[in-house]
């Protein structure tokens, strides 16, 4: 149980960070087949199924709630050194995928998911809030539906290997909100802040429920699209790769750029594919 715990963190260190596939993850640590298989059986198989589970979220959610405000300090202070970091994470994670497709012929079948995943996430970071920091959480039914259909969207892509949930809060504009949300929230667990407990619960309960559910829902879908287009769908994961970092760098800060920045950012960028490259392989 402690080796799957600590497999789990790295599933939620990979989940928190922009760029980095939690599904590329489970697949180098052996662990795709087996979670999948877990969730889309938990009915026919719950003690089995829970007992991987279990400790695999568990480890995720340590990890989140440690790493959350060193990556809320990282994108308030140095955004556009960080945001080079995550676009090499996503660049680095390229020839992972690409190994997926290799020795299949181009065609225009495959290029179609390819195109279509790729302008989805420009439109998106085109479309989206430019500040997740300033996303709109107010307690409402409208922001409720939001973040549990942002939880939905996060979950859907947290599975999917090569795809970064994380890197999809961010196009979505809700990935500083939510690193805050949890940050106040543990803040106010400490000191016992009711009011400030009833307010993270507000924002975090919806996009939790969100999380759960689309873990569940996407999880039966991915099993049946990989058994059934596997190719196409890695053509469309290279889209959703290729795309997000010109979304990031469109909503990134560049307010505070300078020769000496973009040094940094160039540094932080050969650092985050290298990391990335060494993460993600099989």
């Amino acid at each position: 149980m402690i080796k799957q715990i600590l497999q789990g963190m790295v599933v939620g260190i990979a989940n928190i960070i922009p760029g980095v596939s939690g599904g590329t993850m489970m697949v180098a640590m052996g662990l795709y087949d087996r979670l999948i298989h877990a969730i889309t059986h938990l009915k026919s198989e719950f003690k089995e199924s829970m007992k991987l589970l279990i400790p695999i979220f568990a480890g995720a959610g340590i990890a989140i709630i440690a790493l959350s405000r060193l990556f809320e300090f990282l994108l308030g202070t140095y955004p556009i050194p960080t945001n080079f970091a995550f676009c090499g994470l996503i660049a680095g994670s390229l020839p992972f995928i690409f190994k997926k497709v290799k020795g299949h012929k181009v065609t225009i079948g495959k290029l179609i998911p390819f195109l279509i995943f790729f302008g989805v996430v420009i439109i998106m970071a085109l479309l989206g809030e430019t500040g997740g920091s300033n996303a709109d959480v107010t307690f409402g039914v409208v922001n409720v539906i939001k973040l549990f259909g942002v939880g939905i969207v996060a979950a859907a892509t947290m599975v999917v290997p090569g795809v970064s949930g994380s890197m999809m809060l961010m196009l979505l504009g809700y990935y500083d909100t939510i690193l805050k949300a949890i940050n106040n929230f543990v803040d106010a667990l400490v000191k016992f802040n009711t009011g400030e407990l009833v307010t993270g619960i507000g924002v975090l309960a919806p996009f939790g429920v969100g999380v759960v559910i689309g873990i569940f829902l996407i999880a039966k879908l991915i099993e049946f699209i990989f058994s059934k287009a596997e190719i196409h769908a890695y053509y469309g994961i290279i889209g959703l790769i290729i795309a997000s970092p010109i979304a990031i760098l469109i909503k990134t800060d560049w307010s505070g750029v300078s020769i000496l920045m973009l040094i940094i950012s160039v540094v932080t960028f050969v650092l985050g594919w290298f990391v990335a490259s060494k993460l993600g392989g099989e």
